[in-house]
């Protein structure tokens, strides 16, 4: 991941995620929290970053391709 990649994550993913209901996950988190010991949650930190990066990436592409399928621009997005 680039520079600005890992800034939009500790700026604006990761505070995004730490404000969002565990809902239906608080059994999974618990033992992702309680179980990894130090080494193990950095890479697993790390592993979270580099996955919610490129999903938002994967989001920002298929917007692109959303909305140029919705113009009827098919050639421009293929051409990427």
């Amino acid at each position: 991941m680039n520079d600005f990649m890992r800034w939009l994550y500790a700026n604006y993913i990761k505070p995004q995620l730490d404000a969002a209901s565990p809902e239906g996950y608080e059994q999974s988190l618990s033992v992702i929290n309680t179980t990894l010991d130090t080494n193990l949650r950095a890479e697993y930190e790390k592993t979270l970053e580099y996955y919610c990066g490129n999903a938002f990436l994967l989001g920002l592409r298929t917007g692109e391709g959303l909305c140029c399928a919705a113009k009827g621009n098919r050639s421009d997005y293929s051409a990427r």
